[in-house]
């Protein structure tokens, strides 16, 4: 079933809006000239025969990098829970994880990675286990920072879903730190969301770790 959700409403609709880029084989052509010239600038033979197409490679790279971008109309595809004995008779979780990401960083373009964990607690609707997937790489597979990530991901899944309660736990390895600047190559950042019953029940939060194998 579908949810009929109002899109104004929600907080984040771009991630079930289907709005595909459109650029033109005239854009790219210029945009491959741009590259060329930067890369040429920073020291490239751009004209050998491994780096003559580099230019081309790289921005069809950094559009399959940032195709979150164009959203996923599969995300609003909900079906209706099953709870035999009502539905706020227990707070059963449903936890996926992890799940693979990779992001840009919209302070110097540098990947960031890592995995994420979601969590949630059914009220009247249940998801798909791939969609927890697809909502995660929606809003990762774009320039953004973890911190906008985590709250996207908790956001729009309460919004699809109006459940009991979110769960949301994000760790990467950020190449801008570690490829620049301090050079930390070995610490993880780590970010939490909470929404409904995960906001104040601590017993909820430690399960959901414990679940998950995660040592917050």
């Amino acid at each position: 079933m579908t949810l009929n959700i109002d899109l104004d409403d929600l907080e984040f609709e771009d991630a079930i809006e289907l709005k595909q880029r459109h650029i033109s084989v005239e854009q790219m052509r210029t945009f491959e000239g741009y590259m060329a010239e930067i890369f040429d600038a920073m020291g490239m033979n751009v004209s050998t025969p491994g780096t003559e197409d580099t230019p081309k490679r790289f921005l069809k790279a950094m559009l399959d990098a940032t195709e979150g971008y164009d959203g996923d109309p599969k995300l609003i595809k909900v079906f209706p829970a099953e709870h035999p004995n009502g539905t706020n008779s227990h707070l059963s979780q449903v936890i996926e994880g992890p799940i693979h990401f990779f992001s840009l960083c919209e302070h110097h373009a540098f990947p960031f990675f890592g995995q994420a964990y979601v969590g949630y607690i059914a009220d009247e609707h249940i998801i798909g286990l791939s969609k927890l997937t697809r909502l995660v790489r929606v809003f990762a597979k774009r320039f953004s920072v973890q911190e906008r990530i985590t709250q996207q991901i908790a956001s729009s899944l309460e919004a699809i879903l109006q459940p009991q309660g979110v769960a949301v736990y994000l760790e990467a390895n950020h190449l801008c730190m570690a490829m620049r600047g301090v050079r930390e190559s070995s610490a993880l950042t780590r970010t939490t969301a909470w929404r409904g019953e995960y906001e104040h029940n601590a017993e909820l939060r430690s399960e959901f770790f414990s679940t998950a194998n995660i040592r917050p």
